[in-house]
């Protein structure tokens, strides 16, 4: 039905194509908005004179947000449709730039960061299976390739302004917000891609319903998900500061340079790897995450710069293929009117995979051994969840639980 839906509407709607890549500007507006305040917290800290426990609880409350979200409307997009739900969560991302841009204090920031989370929680599933109802194989794709894009170009972006742009803590959101609302225009330019169907204030109850024929696929994806997701975290909460005490450069640029790297490099293992099987992915994606932290932490050690980056690179592979390799895991498998829970469960071991572990290395940094110790612990962490999704990986493989291949045409 959705499929006539959207030709009867086409007239003076966005092509297909066309919608696809408004779909994925969307992702990678959210989480560039997301990545942006990285390189300002330093600004904020100078300004405000806060510790690093702050700036990871305010990392931190944007994951948990984010859980939320998907978590309470991850779903209601396959009831009141696509459109509906991302004009509302663009209105909610314009709403917390507004309250950025106005901040004077951690208090700001916290509630900017929340309706920020909220409303990317909800729009995450949303967009995401708009893409796979546009074109599946490209929709699974490009599902994998633009939070890395986004999260990249956010903390890039916004250290560039910071660093040569007058008024970074107003630039960064205006501009964003300006983005949001053009692409407001565009959603409601778009086709409608589903069909509506009772039942829309029921999805808001948050339920883990994972469908028969992805839950072994999903016990081999999540550790691989939730470990990727935790070096983002890792990144995106204590990259900056590792990245200053390494090079003893006061650079913003360079604060935001180590997610970029990451994020970077992961959005282009995406691209290459794409024509590759499922299982090749996964396991280039776990051994690249345990070989990259391995030598990044090695490189605090050693206090090289060099080191660290190029261990970030690599790292940066395992987290584009493990995310990537866990998206192509699972949803070919789930059915369209079950697509966008599924997707928000996925994004769920992954959001919980960047909030809690960064959190609890917020507390570190400041109340055990500081941050080099904190980067330490937290990198071997990572590596034994690679580790034991690799195991997982192995064991799965055995069993046949990893489809060998969603390819061009599948």
């Amino acid at each position: 039905g959705s499929g006539s839906a959207a030709v009867s509407a086409r007239g003076r709607r966005l092509p297909p194509n066309v919608a696809l890549y408004v779909l994925a500007s969307i992702t990678i507006s959210f989480l560039a908005a997301s990545s942006a305040p990285t390189p300002l917290y330093a600004v904020y800290q100078a300004e405000w004179g806060f510790d690093p426990i702050t700036t990871t609880v305010v990392f931190g409350v944007y994951a948990v947000a984010v859980l939320l979200g998907l978590l309470t409307m991850g779903k209601l997009s396959d009831h009141v449709g696509r459109r509906p739900v991302l004009l509302a969560a663009l209105a909610a991302q314009v709403v917390s730039m507004v309250v950025f841009a106005t901040a004077d204090g951690v208090p700001g920031l916290l509630v900017a960061r929340i309706v920020q989370g909220l409303s990317t929680g909800a729009a995450l599933g949303a967009i995401g299976a708009g893409m796979m109802d546009i074109d599946r194989p490209r929709g699974t794709i490009t599902n994998a390739v633009v939070p890395g894009i986004g999260t990249a170009t956010g903390a890039l972006a916004s250290g560039l302004v910071v660093q040569f742009l007058p008024a970074p803590t107003h630039l960064v959101y205006l501009g964003l917000l300006a983005v949001f609302v053009l692409q407001a225009v565009a959603v409601a330019l778009m086709a409608e891609t589903v069909t509506r169907k009772p039942g829309a204030l029921a999805s808001l109850v948050p339920e883990i319903k994972l469908p028969r024929a992805v839950r072994r696929p999903m016990l081999v994806a999540a550790p691989v998900l939730f470990a990727v997701w935790a070096l983002a975290g890792l990144y995106g909460a204590l990259g900056p500061s590792l990245a200053r005490q390494l090079t003893g450069s006061r650079s913003e640029v360079l604060g935001g340079m180590s997610l970029f790297v990451l994020a970077g490099v992961a959005a282009v293992s995406v691209v290459v790897l794409r024509k590759a099987a499922t299982r090749t992915v996964m396991l280039t994606g776990i051994l690249a995450l345990i070989a990259g932290v391995a030598l990044t932490l090695v490189s605090i050690r050693d206090s090289s710069p060099t080191g660290f980056f190029v261990g970030t690179a690599i790292a940066g592979v395992g987290f584009g293929s493990g995310f990537q390799g866990g998206i192509r895991t699972v949803m070919p498998l789930a059915r369209p009117h079950e697509s966008s829970g599924v997707l928000s469960l996925l994004f769920v071991v992954s959001y919980l995979g960047m909030g809690v572990p960064a959190v609890i290395a917020g507390f570190l940094v400041v109340h055990a051994g500081g941050l080099t110790a904190t980067a330490q612990e937290y990198g071997v962490a990572v590596i034994a969840l690679a580790a034991f999704a690799l195991l997982g990986l192995v064991r799965g493989g055995r069993d046949g639980a990893v489809p060998a291949r969603v390819g061009g045409n599948a």
